[in-house]
């Protein structure tokens, strides 16, 4: 006879795993709602480096045009549909209807971050150079490649950089001194901070992170276009009798585009420094 019947509790409330959750870019880029079609096109308007002219000789003032440039987005559909058996369900800890929701949601505002990288990784043309670690040097430099192809400091500028790079700046003492910076970075702890003229974002999911080949982004808003469907991102629910099977069923259309490749640059870092063993 057993001495003891141990029991097992499992708790119902579930634990979100570690996954990025929520977009964490298109706030930086312009937007735009597509009411109907597949391509949303941005006009990025100029005067092609004009200068001035004087009357000619003729008692006329020569006249010019200006530089339009027209950059289509082309939308995509994009699904995301966990499906789970009635007896799944039953049987499984945790409200996995509810999970399902959840999940999916996640899986759609990474696809959002995932376009917007993707456009500048694989066409934006401006660099650092070789990888380095993460500087104030490194920081300026990519500033002043935005500042010689005058785009403007007016608080629009965006940095995508990895959680090494962040990890670098803050044993910098301009980043992280008092003498230097009100806030107190290692009180605070904010992935979102502004910084040096421009808005920082540590973000999980930069191509190459956690390498000697990190890539991290400076970029004006300006820079790059995001479209998307006007109803925004869907999420439906539903049950199918016929085969006792739950779905959650989240879609979206988007698409998004460079607008001017002299808006961003691409920072080589080397994050190799700060991965796991």
């Amino acid at each position: 006879m057993a001495e003891s019947a141990f029991q097992v509790q499992y708790r119902q409330e579930f634990i979100a795993g570690f996954e990025q959750n929520q977009s964490l870019v298109r706030d930086t880029v312009t937007t735009e709602s597509v009411i109907k079609g597949n391509q949303a096109t941005f006009l990025v308007a100029d005067s092609g480096d004009a200068t001035p002219v004087t009357r000619g000789l003729n008692g006329l003032i020569p006249g010019r045009a200006d530089n339009l440039v027209q950059n289509t987005a082309t939308l995509v559909e994009w699904h995301d549909k966990p499906v789970k058996t009635g007896f799944n369900i039953f049987a499984s800890q945790g409200d996995q209807r509810r999970i399902m929701q959840h999940t999916t949601m996640a899986v759609m505002n990474r696809k959002m971050d995932q376009d917007v990288i993707a456009e500048m990784n694989n066409n934006a043309t401006q660099d650092t150079g070789a990888s380095q670690q993460g500087s104030l040097s490194l920081v300026t430099y990519a500033t002043t490649i935005l500042g010689n192809n005058e785009v403007p400091m007016d608080g629009n500028i965006s940095a995508l950089i990895t959680p090494a790079f962040h990890a670098y700046l803050l044993q910098t003492k301009e980043f992280a001194s008092a003498d230097y910076v009100n806030n107190k970075p290692f009180t605070s702890a904010l992935t979102m901070f502004r910084w040096a003229g421009c808005n920082f974002i540590v973000h999980p999911n930069l191509p190459g992170k956690a390498t000697a080949t990190e890539k991290c982004f400076f970029y004006h808003k300006n820079a790059i276009g995001h479209a998307v469907d006007a109803g925004g991102m869907s999420l439906e629910v539903g049950y199918v009798g016929e085969h006792r099977y739950s779905w959650a069923l989240c879609t979206v259309y988007m698409g998004a585009k460079l607008l001017q490749n002299s808006g961003v640059v691409v920072v080589n870092h080397d994050g190799s420094g700060f991965a796991a063993q």
